[in-house]
């Protein structure tokens, strides 16, 4: 069985307990919490998975998921923009719900600067401000470079390069960092996140360590683990657990997605 995407799902399942309900104590972190679900990192990652499947435009597929999942847990602007007033224009984010729902077009796109250019226009239809464009592109290079078997000093060296992000693999950096500096603007959280994979060694540390950042769990989580999975892989009994908290369209365009572009 093929698969992919699961990391940034799974981030985002195990995450959605500790929204704004921190839980910093790593070792406290429950896996199996009883109010795990799916939220917008994963209707909106799985959007621009069925936009790469079907070659159509990034916004168009993300405003067909945002309204058929209203009830996700969007963003405010997002959610006033584009559900309730039904107006999918972009309004100059730089917030982090364009680096969330990246990772299809690291998995599927085969050159930097294809994969640079698609994370571009998949953030630009709603998170055009440059920062926001540049952490999705930060994050889908992240998982590219991951999945072609790069190191990580060298994924750590391109991001910091390219993108001026000051990332650290020491841990307890990052969780100081946290608590002193939050998540709010991308600049901030996602270069948190991407440290996190960095300084952890496994699948599953990282995904305990990125929900004890705090804050936005979920969105921090979905966001390192898509990159961890592509550098460790995950196992197979992960892919059965993911799709038990999906609806049948979600599960067909995931299972779509992975025939195509996943690992075995």
């Amino acid at each position: 069985m093929k698969h992919c995407l699961l990391g940034a799902i799974w981030g985002d399942i195990c995450g959605v307990p500790y929204e704004f309900n921190s839980e910093r104590n790593a070792e406290r972190i429950d896996l199996r919490h009883p109010k795990r679900a799916i939220s917008d990192d994963t209707v909106l990652t799985l959007a621009v998975a069925k936009a790469i499947l079907e070659h159509r435009p990034y916004g168009e597929v993300i405003f067909e998921f945002a309204l058929a999942y209203p009830h996700s847990g969007f963003g405010g602007m997002f959610r006033r923009k584009w559900i309730q007033e039904r107006n999918p224009e972009p309004y100059n984010s730089f917030g982090n719900g364009a680096a969330m729902r990246v990772s299809p077009v690291g998995w599927a796109f085969n050159t930097i600067d294809d994969v640079l250019r698609e994370a571009a226009a998949s953030a630009a239809c709603s998170h055009n401000h440059p920062q926001g464009i540049a952490s999705a592109q930060a994050v889908a290079l992240a998982v590219f470079l991951a999945r072609k078997g790069q190191d990580k000093e060298i994924i750590r060296e391109e991001l910091e390069t390219r993108f001026g992000y000051c990332l650290t693999e020491a841990l307890p950096e990052v969780r100081q960092w946290a608590e002193v500096t939050g998540f709010d603007a991308t600049w901030v959280s996602v270069p948190q996140a991407i440290s996190v994979f960095l300084a952890t060694d496994s699948f599953e540390d990282c995904l305990v360590q990125a929900i004890a950042l705090g804050a936005d769990a979920d969105t921090q989580a979905a966001i390192a683990c898509s990159i961890a999975e592509a550098y460790y892989g995950v196992e197979e009994a992960l892919a059965r657990q993911v799709m038990s908290f999906l609806e049948r369209e979600q599960q067909e365009v995931l299972n779509s997605f992975a025939r195509r572009y996943g690992v075995e």
